[in-house]
């Protein structure tokens, strides 16, 4: 072998081997010339053993780049679905970023390491919170509230169980749980990356740093933005940590706030004979209609259907000898939540968030329940929703509870709701209104206009309801929901047919069962999810009395609302909290009226 191919071998051994120190003694000999010796066979051998110092240099620099990619998209990420459809949200410099590489610079290695890996986790719990965030904001119009709202997460896994069935709700629930895990494990290690770098590179990044702070600086000072108005000096994750931190410290002083409000009460003193006298020998039922919000009636995609339903049952009533009022509420809630509206009617105070709820049911509060208890009437609620022990039932001051677990129910479970809403009607005429009975106050949340809005049950001649059964084909031949949520317009027609079926059941069974003495109060709880009715929808909610005794009516002619079934776009909206005070007053002592007895059940 020549000297100069030997040479040039050698050479490039070394420049492959890592460090001299490392890298493996070749085996050498002396040569005439004295240069080292050596062979194909052993220059192949050692250049397969090198360690591949090119490859790893790439791979460090392309976790490297994942890391600041990672950290950064966190750092810019929305808490609203519709802000990913900006350009301009991506366009963005996070000053978060910066002044958290300037932190780690400023520490030694050990203390670097910590303090990265707390803002990394710190870092993924923000963002799952973001994520929670968009999920509230597409179904509740409204953040994930990180103290109260956990109690939520059972009613979505319930709905997951509707849509999927138990296998599907329990996969998805396994599936949310290592996604978190992993978000904030890979932010943490993200993060921690990210400082390994910066240390061993601290000149370069203290310039970058303060080069991107200046530049942040200006943009902020400047306003520059690019796109859709949004501006390029970023500083959302920090604003929304604050605000986040805010409104824990805003619910504690809430408590404070709600502790006051609910010692307000103008009828706790009033005697039990000065209580809704006008409804005296009357069965009252307050009945909420799930989902059943204003854009139900007003939304042209949504109403024709529910229109004709009203319009068509104002006329079939009025020949039954009825007549109806309506007007609008505003509902503390939206898209979800249902007992925050059925707490905030009953009680007459605003119940808006679960502290709020709790603080209630644990308090003397008087609602509409225990007042007409007070009154002599029997009080019950007819929960068709309900799957399990409700001990605010107590607080409500029902004397007995009904749900479905009780009510005979033989048939096939649809949706979310596990009764029809007729059936429900049904069961109650054939064993509670229909025998002898005290004058009833009842309240009875009807849930088959309940998301996801399939399948719906379809309306039957009353005397074929029965136990239920007769429901099995009607589901089996009803539209699954995995039929129709792929595509928003479906979403919108069964929701609007689920209101029509809910609507019929109440019209139909008045026009059949009601009497006399029936005074029906009918309304929504909220408003459908944005998917059904957009972002900007209202609040409000319908609400409708109706009764054949025209005495009813003439007690709430102030209320200055629509005749018929169907609320106009001039009638009053009030807080839905207002309700309470203003139909215990409406229906209390006026023009003389003297407080009678309870007549002795009827037949």
């Amino acid at each position: 072998m020549s000297v100069s191919i030997r040479e040039a071998l050698a050479a490039r051994l070394r420049r492959s081997a890592p460090a001299p120190a490392a890298a493996p003694e070749p085996a050498t000999e002396p040569s005439q010339t004295g240069t080292v010796e050596v062979s194909f066979e052993q220059a192949g051998a050692e250049e397969a053993s090198a360690p591949p110092g090119r490859v790893r240099r790439i791979a460090s620099r392309a976790l490297t780049v994942g890391a600041i990619v990672l950290v950064f998209a966190a750092l810019i990420l929305p808490n609203v679905l519709s802000r990913f459809e900006r350009p301009g949200t991506y366009l963005r410099l996070p000053i978060e970023g910066f002044v958290a590489v300037g932190l780690l610079l400023l520490l030694p290695g050990r203390w670097r390491r910590v303090l990265a890996g707390v803002l990394g986790a710190g870092l993924g719990l923000l963002t799952v919170e973001k994520c929670l965030d968009m999920g509230f904001y597409a179904v509740l119009v409204r953040p994930f509230d990180p103290v109260l709202d956990w109690v939520l997460l059972d009613d979505a896994r319930e709905f997951l169980k509707g849509s999927v069935g138990d296998a599907g709700a329990t996969g998805a629930l396994i599936g949310v749980i290592v996604l978190v895990l992993a978000v904030v494990t890979l932010m943490t290690l993200a993060a921690m990356r990210i400082a390994k770098v910066a240390g061993q590179h601290r000149r370069v990044t203290a310039r970058t740093a303060l080069a991107g702070t200046a530049v942040w600086v200006v943009c902020m000072v400047l306003g520059v933005q690019l796109f859709n108005n949004i501006p390029v000096a970023a500083r959302s994750s920090a604003l929304y940590a604050w605000d986040r931190a805010h409104s824990v410290k805003a619910g504690f002083n809430d408590e404070k706030k709600f502790a006051r409000e609910v010692r307000v009460d103008a009828f706790a003193a009033t005697p039990a004979d000065q209580l809704l006298t006008g409804l005296r020998g009357k069965d009252v039922m307050v009945t909420f209609v799930e989902s059943y919000g204003r854009s139900a009636v007003e939304n042209p995609v949504l109403n024709p259907g529910t229109v004709k339903v009203l319009d068509e049952g104002t006329a079939t009533l009025a020949k039954a000898g009825f007549a109806a009022k309506s007007g609008w509420l505003g509902s503390p809630t939206f898209g979800g939540g249902s007992w925050l509206a059925h707490s905030t009617l009953l009680s007459g105070v605003w119940i808006n968030n679960q502290k709020r709820y709790r603080n209630l049911t644990s308090s003397d509060r008087l609602t509409l329940t225990s007042l007409f208890k007070k009154a002599g009437f029997d009080t019950m609620s007819v929960m068709p929703g309900t799957t399990r022990a409700w001990p605010e039932g107590d607080f409500y001051g029902y004397d007995r509870v009904y749900d479905s677990r009780n009510t005979g129910y033989a048939g096939p479970r649809f949706g979310w709701g596990p009764l029809p809403d007729q059936y429900t009607l049904s069961w109650f005429e054939k064993n509670v209104h229909a025998p002898a009975h005290r004058p009833l106050f009842v309240e009875m949340p009807l849930v088959s206009s309940h998301t996801p809005w399939a399948p719906i049950p379809t309306f039957i001649d009353w005397k074929d309801v029965g136990d239920g059964a007769v429901y099995e084909q009607i589901k089996a031949d009803a539209k699954k929901p995995g039929s129709i949520w792929k595509d928003p317009a479906k979403v919108q027609r069964e929701y609007s047919r689920s209101i029509q079926y809910t609507l019929t059941s109440i019209i139909s069974y008045l026009e059949k069962y009601g009497d006399e003495n029936t005074v029906m109060v009918f309304l929504g709880d909220h408003q459908p999810a944005p998917i059904v009715v957009g972002e900007s929808a209202t609040h409000d909610v319908p609400i409708t009395i109706v009764a054949k005794d025209k005495a009813v009516l003439d007690r709430v002619a102030d209320w200055n609302w629509t005749d018929g079934l169907k609320p106009g776009p001039a009638a009053p909206v009030w807080p839905m909290n207002q309700f309470r005070d203003r139909f215990l007053t409406s229906f209390g002592p006026a023009n003389g009226d003297v407080a009678r007895a309870l007549p002795s059940p009827r037949r």
